[in-house]
């Protein structure tokens, strides 16, 4: 019963298969390849328009180098307080952009309000010498709540951004769970609603190891080439990279398999929303259920086998109180390898411990 990450999920058969495939014969290195080639024209046909777009190894590569091609080293990138960039990075976006300053901006469920962002960009003037100046703004899609921002959420946010000056990044890297939740299409998430340069993640969702970052705006990728060379992101058997999107992207597979992870998380919610004392923090939205057990049902939990992670949060939804003395905060994380047998056990030993 491991919902610890989707991260401890391994690759799909199909990622795995396509990377044995690429294994064979001799073509060009860094990133020169077919299969990386076909990989870009994948992710264009995909997201429905030219794109510049450039493949690499890790999530945290993908967001610090997308922030980097957006902010100057006097810059600053606004966020949500939470933001995987913010805290879960070991200040990579800061290293990369040369020393911009990450501004974090409050809201509950992992999510920025748009009354919140013209607050935190009134308290940042551009032209200021002793600030840092407005550059860029991050959304993280899903957020690290688990949560979801719609189109509409998307649109007003980036209006705000794109009237201050700012560029808009999107963290992607759950953005096929999100897609498929919201039932819309990769460009009506993406550069429809207004984004400029997206991390989009595979990793998380069955490949080994691989993250595109892709430019809306092809003039904003002017540097990047360069960018990824000096941070050592650039491949120099770049085949494997590209073999792994392509087999993510083809014949819907990406797809299928956040919808699997989503399905399974759906089951776990409903079922622990019928356990007594199992509160939830906010909705369960994609593949990442948080919730609030009672002492005893986590340690029953526990004993039977299941891993998860304890959790912590400054943005509880309204009305949700945080955990009590003999009370834990969790996230389950469920994923495309994700055993319908696990979520099952997972409620009934839930269900038992609640008696």
């Amino acid at each position: 019963m491991d919902f610890a990450s989707d991260n401890t999920a391994g690759a799909s058969q199909t990622i795995l298969e396509a990377i044995l495939a690429a294994n064979k014969g001799s073509v060009p290195a860094y990133g020169a390849d077919p299969y990386s080639a076909k990989a870009s024209e994948l992710l264009a046909q995909v997201f429905e328009r030219e794109i510049a777009c450039f493949l690499v190894a890790t999530g945290t590569a993908s967001n610090a180098l997308a922030l980097a091609s957006l902010c100057p080293p006097w810059g600053g990138v606004f966020c949500h307080q939470e933001a995987h960039v913010m805290e879960d990075e070991c200040g990579a976006p800061e290293m990369f952009t040369a020393g911009a300053k990450l501004i974090g901006i409050p809201g509950p469920a992992g999510k920025i309000a748009p009354q919140d962002l013209r607050a935190a960009l009134a308290a940042f003037p551009a032209g200021v010498v002793k600030q840092v100046q407005p550059a860029a703004l991050s959304l993280s899609q899903t957020t690290e709540a688990g949560t979801l921002y719609t189109y509409a959420e998307i649109e007003a946010l980036t209006s705000i951004a794109h009237e201050a000056g700012l560029s808009v990044h999107m963290d992607g890297a759950r953005f096929a769970n999100a897609l498929v939740a919201l039932q819309c299409t990769p460009a009506e998430m993406s550069w429809k609603a207004g984004v400029d340069v997206l991390s989009f993640g595979a990793t998380k969702n069955g490949t080994l190891a691989c993250e595109a970052v892709i430019f809306f705006d092809k003039a904003k990728a002017a540097n990047f080439p360069f960018q990824r060379k000096r941070s050592g992101h650039t491949f120099s058997k770049g085949r494997f990279l590209g073999a792994q999107m392509v087999a993510y992207l083809e014949h819907g597979h990406w797809l299928s398999l956040a919808k699997t992870a989503n399905a399974h998380a759906l089951r776990l919610a409903e079922g622990l929303a019928k356990v007594d004392g199992v509160r939830f923090a906010w909705p369960r939205q994609a593949n990442e259920i948080f919730v609030i057990l009672p002492g005893r049902i986590d340690a029953r939990l526990r004993e039977a086998g299941a891993l998860y992670y304890d959790w912590s949060s400054k943005s509880f939804a309204p009305g949700v109180s945080p955990p009590g003395p003999d009370e834990v905060f969790v996230r389950l994380v469920t994923s495309f390898a994700t055993e319908s047998a696990d979520v099952e056990r997972f409620i009934t030993v839930a269900q038992a411990a609640s008696g």
